[in-house]
């Protein structure tokens, strides 16, 4: 690979974006909730699934610099099944970031407010777990592995591939902002995917904690122009 496909240093304007992502996402925990599922099937247990670095733990690639922003379109993780259309989502009146519908189960949503998948900082895909009445597209999310490859189709004509650095399914009382939502190392391209986990309490309708899937831009097919 050469330099220029390297993870290079942002320009002002790519660090004041990864800066107010952090701020915005500070507040999503905060309003009592992320993402909120429904019938309660069997999802992965509480604790960490997985942590970057751990001995005999894969050899991950070097980072690729930073594409220039363009909206995602499509989601693509082999290892869990998952071929779906990404929708643009904002905040609901709880000030969470607003999931798929659950008419459409097979979707994942993108946090508009934040980077598009490729460019520099953290962007972040939801989508739900299970519906009232059958599993959705994340239901086999925590079964990724590090190393995988996560593929994100972009309006632009790209194709964003990402590696998995970590899986963990977070609980509320170890939840912390800035680690769940802000990038691990400075001036990436990196992808957060986040679903439901834990224990579900059908009194509340809402599970335990979040599996978190950590990964970072890795290569690019179909367009070569980076953001820095």
């Amino acid at each position: 690979m050469s330099d220029r496909g390297r993870a290079g240093r942002a320009g002002a304007g790519g660090l004041i974006t990864v800066l107010t992502w952090g701020v915005v996402l500070l507040g999503f925990w905060f309003w009592g909730r992320v993402i909120t599922d429904g019938p309660g099937i069997t999802v992965p247990g509480v604790g960490d699934v997985a942590a970057v670095g751990r001995p005999g733990g894969p050899q991950l690639p070097a980072a690729y610099a930073p594409l220039t922003p363009a909206r995602p379109e499509r989601l693509e993780i082999r290892t869990a099944g998952v071929r779906a259309p990404v929708i643009e989502r904002g905040l609901d009146a709880d000030g969470a970031v607003d999931p798929p519908p659950y008419s459409a189960p097979g979707e994942v949503g993108w946090y508009r407010g934040g980077p598009t998948p490729g460019a520099v900082g953290t962007a972040l895909l939801v989508g739900h777990v299970d519906t009232h009445t059958a599993p959705a597209v994340f239901h086999r999310l925590a079964s990724v592995k590090e190393g995988a490859r996560v593929s994100v189709a972009r309006e632009d004509g790209s194709v964003a591939e990402f590696t998995v650095e970590a899986v963990e399914v977070v609980t509320k009382d170890r939840f912390d902002p800035r680690r769940v939502y802000g990038p691990r190392k400075s001036h990436r391209a990196e992808l957060r995917l986040i679903t439901c986990g834990g224990t579900y309490d059908p009194k509340r309708h809402t599970y335990s904690a979040n599996v978190v899937v950590s990964a970072y831009l890795t290569a690019v097919r179909g367009h070569t122009a980076t953001g820095v």
